[in-house]
């Protein structure tokens, strides 16, 4: 047997060593994220006089997992965080992860948290970001002229420069805090000239109350924002203000003011997509007797040319009303329905709303054709002879 070089073995387990203790830090690409208990990591951001960058997720969140698998992994997003920041990620909805959540009042996922030793927030941000926009972010975090807490700080002392309104705004709206309204007025009402290419920019990113000051600029100036920001982005902004304001309605007043806004942006369009809005504005508050009579007036003046809007129309009425109107407006809309194309499906619906009106001879008729149609298609048929056996048994 060759005899072992004992000096040599012990330099090798030496350097293995060593690399081994290295190898998740230094070797290693990527952000590295510290383990503890949360008392533990703000006495290690306390002794290295660091911020705590945590990575508030939750294990269902794709964002939160792409973030983790694409971004927190690449080499520069890792240089920087790891010089700058003791990096933790935490399950919120686990052990200590429980009670932050609500401390630090986490309502989405990922939530990007910038956090000093004494357990204060100083910065914060919602939703995936870039590798640039997260390197953005924490710089923003370590930039006392920047960061949340202290423009925060000054803001309620009093100070009202026009770059400390801008950024405060800036920093609400990354944190999806809803008072960046009110500071991206305060912050506009210290211009002269909105449409600076700055302004545009941050209007845009703004703007997202049809009542808002901001919104109306937009709108009175299109032709300018396409200019700047391209006329399919512009589009974009303008549905997702619309579809702001439909989500917040509450009378019919709130309807009044996005129809009007399409009469305004839309015009070729604005009756078709009003009467849309009346009828999603209704089923969502499930006022059927209203719902079937805009949905009549709409199908009046835009006839529907696709069976299974009309079936589908018909039904929902079928399985909510017992109103004899409503039901003799989803009777016609199923008729029209089979008129474009006879199927098991719109027979069936026919069948059904017959029956609903008390016709029981055209109810059984119609479900026996229904039936011969599912047959026919290979369909199951087993409620509609359900229904059967109701008409008879009457």
């Amino acid at each position: 047997m060759k005899p072992c070089n004992c000096v040599t073995m012990k330099k090798y387990l030496i350097l293995l060593a060593f690399s081994l203790i290295l190898g998740s830090n230094s070797f290693a690409q990527g952000i590295q994220f510290s383990h503890g208990t949360w008392k533990e990591l703000k006495a290690m951001a306390a002794k290295e006089n660091k911020l705590i960058f945590m990575d508030a997720y939750a294990e269902w969140c794709g964002p939160c997992k792409k973030m983790a698998k694409d971004v927190f992994t690449q080499k520069e997003v890792g240089e920087y965080f790891n010089a700058k920041f003791i990096n933790v990620k935490m399950d919120m909805e686990k052990g200590e992860g429980i009670g932050l959540s609500n401390e630090f009042g986490i309502q989405a996922y990922p939530t990007l948290l910038f956090i000093n030793s004494d357990g204060k927030v100083v910065h914060r941000a919602v939703g995936y970001h870039t590798s640039d926009l997260l390197i953005n972010l924490a710089d923003a975090a370590n930039d006392p002229k920047r960061n949340a807490g202290s423009i925060t700080e000054r803001y309620e002392k009093g100070d009202r420069s026009p770059d400390l309104l801008r950024n405060l705004a800036q920093t609400r709206y990354d944190a999806m805090d809803g008072t960046y309204m009110k500071i991206a007025d305060e912050y506009l009402a210290t211009q002269k000239e909105w449409g600076t290419d700055d302004n545009l920019s941050f209007i845009f990113n703004m703007v997202n109350d049809l009542d808002s000051k901001m919104a109306q600029y937009l709108l009175d100036r299109k032709k300018l924002f396409e200019d700047k920001f391209g006329k399919e982005a512009v589009t974009a902004k303008v549905d997702e203000i619309v579809q702001n304001t439909i989500s917040h309605a509450e009378t019919e007043a709130d309807l009044k003011k996005v129809e009007e806004l399409y009469a305004k942006t839309y015009p070729e369009r604005a009756g078709q997509m009003s009467g849309q809005l009346k009828m999603g504005y209704y089923a969502q508050r499930e006022d059927w007797k209203n719902f079937a009579r805009v949905t009549e007036e709409q199908f009046k003046k835009y006839p529907a040319k696709d069976w299974m809007e009309l079936n589908e129309m018909a039904w929902m009425i079928h399985e909510t009303s017992k109103g004899k109107d409503e039901l003799k407006y989803a009777l016609g809309w199923a008729k029209q329905s089979v008129k474009l194309d006879a199927n098991f499906a719109n027979t069936d619906t026919v069948a059904n709303l017959y029956f609903d009106l008390g016709k029981k001879r055209k109810a059984l008729k119609t479900a026996k054709k229904a039936i011969e149609l599912a047959k026919a298609a290979g369909e199951d048929y087993a409620a509609t002879e359900e229904l059967v056996q109701k008409i008879k048994a009457k």
